[in-house]
């Protein structure tokens, strides 16, 4: 009984770059990524939907890489750069391109899946753009077959990526 009050009360002191911004909380031990975000840092734009690491939407950027926050723990990106949705836009809040194609094509139903769809798009185009590549409709489609949208039957969201792909 003892070992696990003194486990629960033990907290890490996580420093991370969040968005650009240097950020500081105190985590538990196996506190996610996703929770520490939303909790400890008020970045609520990564939603959680499955908490299995299935469904994208917690999808941020780890040191420039798509990861899914909810098989992250908070511990873990101690002293690393995460991205969420929040960091898209500018400091006058203005959208990045792949925001506004999504806008443009009406990408983003319901919204929830939004987010982690978004932070996978900008690692993926980035990572083509830097190889000097311009994706296929079928590999956009493949790229986002790791996300769970049930709204857009992913039409919109295929053409908004593309939309940028190509520009």
């Amino acid at each position: 009984m003892t070992s696990t009050i003194l486990r629960q009360a033990i907290q890490h002191q996580v420093s991370l770059q969040l968005n650009g911004r240097q950020r500081q909380a105190l985590a538990a031990p196996r506190l996610l990524l996703s929770d520490f975000l939303r909790q400890q840092l008020g970045a609520t734009g990564t939603h959680v939907g499955c908490e299995h690491g299935v469904c994208g939407a917690c999808t941020v950027l780890i040191d420039g890489l798509a990861c899914r926050s909810c098989l992250t723990l908070a511990v873990q990106v101690d002293g690393r750069k995460v991205d969420t949705v929040e960091g898209l836009a500018d400091a006058d809040g203005r959208l990045n391109e792949l925001q506004s194609a999504f806008k443009r094509h009406h990408a983003l139903q319901c919204g929830f899946c939004t987010a982690g769809i978004l932070m996978s798009c900008v690692d993926w185009l980035g990572r083509l753009q830097s190889a000097g590549r311009r994706p296929t409709e079928g590999e956009v489609r493949e790229m986002l077959s790791g996300h769970l949208c049930r709204c857009t039957g992913y039409a919109p969201i295929v053409a908004a990526v593309m939309e940028v792909a190509n520009a």
